[in-house]
């Protein structure tokens, strides 16, 4: 199992590109905006299906967003 520090992710850089806030985001994927913020801390790793609806927002793949860190 990954622990909080194993994947980075690039959804702040991502929001502002589409000038959304964390909780346009998470309205958007059905989740709340605290989950949003644990996400983009790298204190939460999301479940695939949530990783899945946050690339399609964004219309990027999945590993433009979330990237393993080295060694993993």
């Amino acid at each position: 199992m990954l622990s909080d520090s194993d994947m980075r992710n690039t959804i702040k850089v991502e929001r502002a590109k589409k000038d959304m806030t964390q909780q346009d985001l998470a309205d958007q994927v059905s989740v709340s905006r605290q989950t949003i913020n644990s996400i983009e801390a790298g204190k939460y790793v999301p479940s695939t299906v949530l990783a899945l609806k946050i690339a399609r927002i964004f219309g990027v793949g999945l590993e433009e967003i979330f990237q393993l860190e080295e060694g993993d």
